[in-house]
């Protein structure tokens, strides 16, 4: 059995991963090949992996390849954590730019002009990727976790063979989360729960204890007294009173993905739902100068270097597939069978699916919450102008899906909306990092 880590310069991410990997007892012997184009960051996740199997009786075989083609080849299990064009230039760029224009974001990966400019730059990636794995690994299970999750996966599943699945960490922190800000975790035991939707975007459906009692009507007093719940996760707090329903993902991504929150004509809005605008630019130079700390520590630590299995599905859903022990996680998929009913079916959606020797099979949910699906539409709209963009390489499309994004179209004129994404496309054309498009 082989597994291949895609943008292996992520040290700490592929620790977590990988060392999953390793403590699971129903691996035996695997190879594990590491590639990325950075060969100093390459180096630093081989030598730590290569440490800590050591410590854990040496049961992979690890290699570091610069040549995808090459790490690739037989792999049975591919795990993808790239980010194309990296916080610079290219987050820098995403954020610098519509700044200009005056649209503030938050996170910019998954929608709004932020995410689509990644997912442009990505995609071709990802065909590269593709047309390598036809022809050395057609069969190999692609575990995607890089964002925007549902364009690079229904990318991935809408026009080439790969046979992929998106990950992500937002659902099954959910509950927990939303129990411990509402001091409801003495309910946690044997609590039972649905949740789906799109990625960043999912519902907690339905909620109920081990007797099988509705949670919800607890849930939503609980939310709106001041004496229980502290006064963050703001945005989150007030879409479940508006609209019902709890959302999976957290107020600095959900603030975005709505034209509600972040609004130059009420500027006080930022202030009450406390909204980190700039937020991942932010991010992500506090992440570097600890992931460099951290890396520093753990490569220093020989043979005491150990790992905790995490809660990341990979390892898991590598383990069922080998052994053929099914297991259940929630990924995206795409939603040709009517996985959720009342959502388009070129939309990839974020619902159960059991994994086991066959591969990946989704499970079908009942139909959303009117207002839940609808609201997950405004996204799904931006998602499917995006991978057309992609497939049409014509500028006005990138414009389209700009234009139709929620947040961006409640904050810029079309005519500053289309200057903005032409002063985008050409900065990462002559960065390098997007192909040449139709003016």
């Amino acid at each position: 059995m082989k597994i291949c880590f895609l943008g292996a310069g992520s040290t700490v991410f592929a620790k977590n991963v990988l060392g999953d990997c390793l403590l699971t007892p129903a691996l035996d012997s695997f190879d594990l090949s590491l590639h990325d184009i950075d060969e100093h960051r390459l180096d630093e996740s081989f030598q730590l992996i290569s440490t800590l199997n050591k410590n854990y009786h040496g049961k992979a075989h690890i290699t570091a390849e610069l040549d995808r083609k090459k790490a690739l080849e037989n792999a049975d299990f591919i795990v993808n954590a790239v980010q194309i064009g990296g916080y610079k230039p290219s987050t820098v760029v995403d954020f610098k730019i519509p700044r200009k224009y005056g649209l503030k974001q938050t996170i910019g990966d998954t929608i709004g002009i932020g995410g689509i400019m990644r997912a442009l730059r990505t995609i071709p990636f990802l065909d590269k990727c593709a047309t390598d794995i036809a022809e050395v690994c057609p069969n190999a299970l692609f575990l995607n976790y890089t964002n925007p999750m549902a364009m690079l996966t229904g990318h991935l599943l809408q026009y080439t063979k790969v046979r992929a699945v998106g990950l992500c960490h937002s659902v099954q922190s959910c509950v927990p989360h939303l129990f411990k800000y509402l001091k409801m975790t003495d309910k946690l035991d044997g609590v039972q729960w649905d949740i789906y939707g799109i990625n960043h975007q999912s519902w907690l459906v339905d909620v109920r204890d081990k007797d099988g009692n509705d949670l919800y009507p607890e849930i939503k007093t609980r939310s709106l007294d001041k004496k229980i719940a502290p006064f963050t996760d703001r945005v989150r707090r007030e879409i479940l009173d508006t609209f019902g329903y709890y959302l999976t993902e957290s107020s600095e991504h959900t603030a975005e993905y709505m034209p509600y929150f972040i609004k130059s004509r009420y500027p006080e809005l930022i202030l009450k739902y406390l909204i980190p605008i700039n937020e991942y630019p932010r991010r992500c130079r506090n992440q570097i100068r600890g992931w460099r700390a951290q890396k520093r520590k753990l490569l220093t630590q020989g043979s005491n270097l150990t790992h905790t299995r995490s809660n990341e599905y990979g390892s898991k859903i590598i383990e069922a597939a080998v052994t053929n022990v099914p297991y259940t996680f929630h990924g995206s998929a795409l939603n040709t069978n009517e996985l959720i009913p009342n959502l388009p079916r070129e939309a990839c959606v974020e619902v159960p699916i059991t994994v086991d020797s066959q591969g990946f099979h989704p499970s079908k949910c009942n139909p959303l919450p009117e207002q839940c699906a609808a609201m997950n539409r405004t996204n799904i709209n931006v998602q499917l102008l995006t991978l057309k963009a992609n497939q049409t390489r014509e500028l006005k499309d990138i414009q389209l899906a700009a234009a139709l994004d929620p947040h961006t179209s409640a904050e810029l004129s079309l005519s500053h909306i289309k200057s903005m994404c032409m002063e985008l496309y050409y900065k990462h054309l002559n960065d390098g990092f997007m192909p040449e498009y139709i003016v």
